[in-house]
C-alpha cells in the first residue's frame, strides 16, 4: 500500500512538472517566441508613420518602452518621436526606452571614467557627450545604409507593380507581390504596407505612412504618382514604366557622381584621421611629450580650439564632397 501511494505521488509530481514546463514554455514561445517577435515588430512597423493620427485606431500603437511608467517619461522629451522614427527607418531592433538608456549609461561612463582618472569636468562632459553621441551615429549609419537598399531595389519592385498590373491584379495584389517577392528591406515594407490596406486602411493614408518610414526621394515619385492616379485616372502600368526608367537612370548618375568624388571622400578621411593617429603614436613613443596638453591650463585651451576647428573641417569636408542628385 505504502509502495503504492509513493509510486502515486511520483507519478503525480511528474506531471505537475511536466505541466508546468510545458506552460512556462507555451508561455515563452506566445510572447517571446520568434513568431510573437515577428508579428510585434510588423504592428509596431505598421504604426511608426501614424503618431498623432487618431483616425487610423486599428494600428497599434508604438511604444517607446516596454514600461508604461517610462513610456510617460519618454514621451515628455521633446523631438523623442523623431527618435523612434528614425529607429524605425533604421531597420534596428531596437525601443526607444532602450536606445536612451544605452545613450545616458555610455555618457556617465565616459563621464566618470575621465573625471576619476583626469579630474576635468569640462573635458569628462566633453569626452561623455562624445560616448553618448555613438549610438546615434550607429543609428544613422544603419538608416542611411538601409535607405541605400531600398533606392537599389526599388526599380525592381515598381517593375514588378507594372507587369502585375498589366495582368490584371488589382493594385493591392501587386503590392502584396512585391512584399512577398522582393528581399528585405523593401519587401518587409510592403508586407507592412499590404497588411495596412488589407485591415482596412486607406490606400492614402498607408502609402504616406510607407513614406513615412521609407523616406526617400525615389519612392516619394512612386507614392506620388500612385496618388494622383487614383485621383485623376490613368494608365498605371505605363506611369509605372516611367518611373522605373527614371530611377535608374538616376541611379546610374549616383554611381558615375560616386565615382568622380571618391578621391574627395578618401582625402576628407585621411585628413579626419590622421591627427588622431599621430597623436597616438607620440604617445606611444614617447609617453610624456604630449603630456603637457591635458596638465597645463595652456594646453588644455589648446585642445579645445583644435577639436573645435577639427569639427568645424569635418562639417566643411562633408558638405563639399556631398552631392544631390
Amino acid at each position: 500500500m505504502v509502495d503504492t501511494v509513493f509510486l502515486m505521488f511520483g507519478v503525480a509530481i511528474f506531471v505537475a512538472v511536466a505541466l508546468g514546463l510545458e506552460s512556462a514554455f507555451m508561455w515563452w514561445n506566445t510572447t517571446r517566441g520568434p513568431e510573437a517577435q515577428r508579428i510585434s515588430r510588423r504592428l509596431r512597423a505598421a504604426s511608426a508613420g501614424a503618431h498623432g493620427q487618431s483616425q487610423l485606431s486599428i494600428l497599434k500603437q508604438r511604444a517607446l518602452s516596454e514600461s508604461s511608467g517610462l513610456d510617460s517619461f519618454l514621451i515628455l522629451l521633446p523631438r523623442i518621436h523623431s527618435i523612434d522614427r528614425a529607429l524605425v527607418q533604421s531597420g534596428l531592433n531596437l525601443s526607444v526606452g532602450e536606445f536612451v538608456g544605452i545613450t545616458s549609461m555610455l555618457f556617465v561612463l565616459g563621464f566618470v571614467s575621465i573625471l576619476l582618472s583626469l579630474h576635468n569636468l569640462v573635458f569628462a562632459f566633453l569626452i561623455g557627450l562624445v560616448l553618448a553621441a555613438l549610438p546615434l551615429f550607429h543609428v544613422l549609419h544603419a538608416r542611411s545604409r538601409r535607405l541605400a537598399m531600398v533606392e537599389q531595389q526599388l526599380p525592381d519592385a515598381i517593375d514588378l507593380m507594372s507587369r502585375a498590373l498589366r495582368a490584371g491584379h488589382a493594385l493591392p495584389a501587386a503590392l502584396q507581390m512585391v512584399g512577398e517577392e522582393m528581399r528585405d528591406p523593401l519587401g518587409g515594407e510592403f508586407k507592412v504596407l499590404f497588411d495596412e490596406v488589407n485591415y482596412g486602411v486607406s490606400v492614402h493614408d498607408a502609402m504616406l505612412n510607407l513614406l513615412t518610414r521609407l523616406p526617400t526621394g525615389d519612392l516619394r515619385y512612386l507614392v506620388v504618382a500612385i496618388l494622383i492616379q487614383r485621383e485623376t485616372g490613368g494608365n498605371l502600368a505605363e506611369l509605372l514604366d516611367n518611373i522605373s526608367s527614371i530611377v535608374r537612370q538616376r541611379l546610374v548618375l549616383m554611381g558615375e557622381v560616386r565615382t568622380l568624388s571618391a578621391e574627395g571622400r578618401m582625402s576628407a578621411w585621411i585628413l579626419s584621421i590622421l591627427p588622431f593617429a599621430a597623436g597616438v603614436m607620440i604617445q606611444l613613443a614617447n609617453p610624456g611629450f604630449l603630456k603637457v596638453l591635458w596638465t597645463d591650463p595652456f594646453g588644455i585651451k589648446l585642445v579645445y580650439g583644435a577639436l573645435c576647428l577639427m569639427a568645424f573641417g569635418i562639417w566643411w569636408m562633408t558638405r563639399i564632397i556631398k552631392i544631390h542628385v
